[in-house]
């Protein structure tokens, strides 16, 4: 999560529009198709964190049963994030629906506060669509998904480019 004070960041990663993320998980894979046709910013910033390790090794460091799995947090315990937050794109994506699966950035009270801390949605979470912004779905691993818990540990995350 951002913090207040931190600089509003833009992402140098160039949106191709066919990323798909690659989460190698200690309970198994997870592939999740991103938009960054609705959500540029966020899927740019995943992006970039991913190809540069920053998701390695970290953990899920919240789990809700029926709600959310959240991870991204380098500190581990909900406090974390890069350093800098990123501008909301809920109000402006066309497909900011929080469905099963659901890939969105978590954030605190301001809403540019969004860094690294990303959830799955554990079934569809449809009140968060108006204040959260969803960057991509679960295409494959839904059973992973559905089988994090906290302390469980991202191996890696990487970015492939996967045509429609």
């Amino acid at each position: 999560m951002g913090f207040f004070g931190d600089p509003l960041y833009t992402p140098t990663y160039k949106v191709a529009g066919d990323e798909v993320a690659v989460f190698d998980t200690s309970k198994g894979v997870i592939r999740v198709r991103l938009d960054g046709a609705g959500a540029p910013i966020h899927v740019a910033n995943f992006c970039e964190l991913a190809e540069k390790g920053f998701y390695d090794g970290l953990t899920f460091h919240r789990y809700v049963p029926g709600f959310v799995i959240q991870g991204g947090d380098p500190k581990g315990n909900g406090t974390g994030g890069p350093g800098y937050r990123i501008h909301e794109e809920y109000s402006t994506n066309p497909r900011n629906s929080h469905v099963d699966g659901a890939l969105a950035m978590a954030r605190s009270q301001d809403p540019n506060s969004a860094g690294s801390q990303f959830y799955f949605c554990l079934g569809p979470q449809h009140g968060l669509d108006s204040g959260y912004t969803v960057f991509g779905v679960t295409v494959d691993g839904l059973d992973t998904v559905s089988a994090l818990r906290q302390n469980d540990v991202i191996n890696t995350i990487t970015i492939e480019h996967v045509s429609a």
